[in-house]
């Protein structure tokens, strides 16, 4: 059947109906493994919902001397980047992306969303008629127009993509840590099979009617984070890191009425909204990364390259991209916190001038 969304139909098999799905994680980072160890789980125990096979889609690169696909289907392990943790058995390693997502019925992506549009080239042509997609991925497309990611995915692919975002911190979550997560999607039959394929006992999900404003908290709130880091880097205590959440809490909403007129503020009170913002904040890389920036003055790639041991620093582009779409509405003095990030990370500004722009 068809299904309109944004504006565009997409054919779509009737998953109600379908015996199992088949599943593909796009991106094998840490939160690629830590989603894929608990859909792994799930698919397992979900025989008449999911087939349990679970294939993740690694980028192939050597680990002292081995393949690193050979070593997460023999040892069943990440060790660059999620070392310690035990994926299910049922993960497959597949470097080739193409064959990653042939036949798979719903594709979930965990990866820099700086890769997404490479990606959907590659695979456009061999995706499932009827796959539906759903992201993990925080960021936005550089662009002076608001461009989401999961916009991108229905435009390249005519795929539904829906969404997951939360307080989840990667590492926290594959050690079974207890942690939230909201779900934006506008169907309500995937909403409950995205609920199989996710929940656990230490994992829950919310799902919300309300995509848009779901992926925008998951992409602004690393630009707070950011700020964040500057405080602590500054050597600024409580008081100001709370006016920075209390500050970028208001800008990322503000920001989201503005692109979207759908926008719900419950949906700001989610574990998408303050509760990921405040985790991202306290921790997480965005934050360690911008402290260190202060303190070192060491340039921003320089650090992502020493700290982050192959992930990416997703909050400066974040910042570029959405200084962009302000700009190009003429309303960048509106959002004074988004732009004193941009200024510190692209044009040469003093991290002491984001607290100075926000008293005046």
């Amino acid at each position: 059947y068809q299904r309109r969304v944004r504006g565009h139909y997409f054919k779509r098999i009737n998953l109600s109906n379908m015996s199992v799905r088949r599943v593909t994680v796009i991106g094998s980072g840490n939160w690629g493994c830590a989603i894929a160890k608990i859909v792994g789980s799930n698919t397992a125990r979900h025989p008449d919902v999911f087939d349990k096979e679970v294939r993740m889609w690694v980028f192939e690169e050597e680990v002292n001397g081995q393949k690193l696909s050979e070593i997460i289907n023999t040892s069943h392990e990440n060790p660059k980047y999620l070392p310690g943790v035990r994926l299910p058995d049922n993960v497959r390693a597949v470097t080739d992306v193409v064959e990653s997502v042939r036949g798979a019925d719903i594709l979930l992506w965990v990866l820099p969303h700086q890769f997404v549009k490479g990606i959907c080239g590659k695979i456009n042509g061999s995706v499932k008629q009827g796959a539906v997609s759903l992201s993990c991925i925080k960021g936005l497309q550089d662009s002076t127009e608001l461009a989401l990611i999961s916009t991108l995915i229905e435009g390249e692919l005519a795929t539904e993509c829906s969404v997951l975002m939360g307080a989840n911190i990667a590492n926290e979550v594959a050690r079974e840590e207890f942690s939230e997560a909201t779900i934006g999607c506008n169907d309500p039959v995937m909403c409950d099979v995205y609920q199989k394929l996710f929940n656990t006992s230490y994992f829950r999900t919310t799902p919300v009617q309300d995509s848009q404003t779901v992926e925008l908290c998951g992409a602004l709130k690393n630009i707070v984070a950011v700020a964040a880091g500057f405080v602590d880097g500054l050597g600024l205590g409580g008081n100001t890191k709370a006016a920075i959440i209390r500050i970028g809490l208001r800008e990322m909403m503000a920001f989201c009425k503005m692109f979207c007129q759908t926008s719900r503020e419950s949906t700001f009170f989610e574990s998408c909204g303050v509760a990921d913002l405040i985790t991202t904040c306290y921790g997480g890389r965005n934050r360690k990364v911008s402290e260190a920036f202060v303190r070192t003055g060491k340039p921003l790639d320089v650090l992502e390259t020493e700290m982050l041991g192959g992930q990416k620093l997703q909050g400066p582009l974040t910042a570029k991209e959405v200084f962009h779409v302000l700009e190009g509405k003429g309303v960048s003095s509106q959002y004074p916190l988004f732009k004193s990030v941009y200024d510190i990370c692209f044009d040469g500004a003093a991290p002491k001038s984001l607290i100075e722009n926000l008293g005046q």
